[in-house]
């Protein structure tokens, strides 16, 4: 049976756990060393992994960095209260971009991890549940 696990490359294991147990209110699970730990709490395994900047994941691929980037494939979290999530994260070190903004399926806001990384945190509205 197959299982989603999501990674995020990460300079820093340490501060990484901070700013995620802390924005996504998630736990530490598995650890094997300084460099690989496991989140537990969104219903899918999170994998944090440090490497260094400028270093390259596979031949031909375009080199890691920390600064603000997106990538096509990211995390949306989904959550019960998007003004306690994004103050959360703010305060835990992400930047909110272009604050909380309608949509036809609820409310959504985008942000960024202290690493670069973009995120988006989601409230669904009552008639997208259903």
């Amino acid at each position: 049976m197959a299982r989603l696990a999501i990674t995020i490359d990460v300079p820093d294991i340490a501060r990484a756990e901070a700013f995620y147990c802390a924005a996504w209110g998630v736990t530490p699970g598995q650890r094997t060393d300084d460099s690989f730990l496991e989140l537990d709490g969104l219903g899918a395994t999170v994998c944090l992994i440090a490497v260094e900047p400028g270093t390259t994941p596979a031949p031909g691929a375009a080199p890691r960095r920390f600064e603000r980037h997106w990538c096509p494939v990211h995390c949306d979290i989904v959550v019960d209260d998007l003004d306690t999530a994004v103050t959360r994260a703010v305060g835990a070190g992400a930047r909110c971009e272009g604050g909380i903004r309608d949509q036809p399926f609820g409310r959504i806001a985008t942000l960024a991890d202290p690493f670069g990384h973009g995120f988006c945190l989601i409230e669904e509205s009552v008639d997208a549940r259903t």
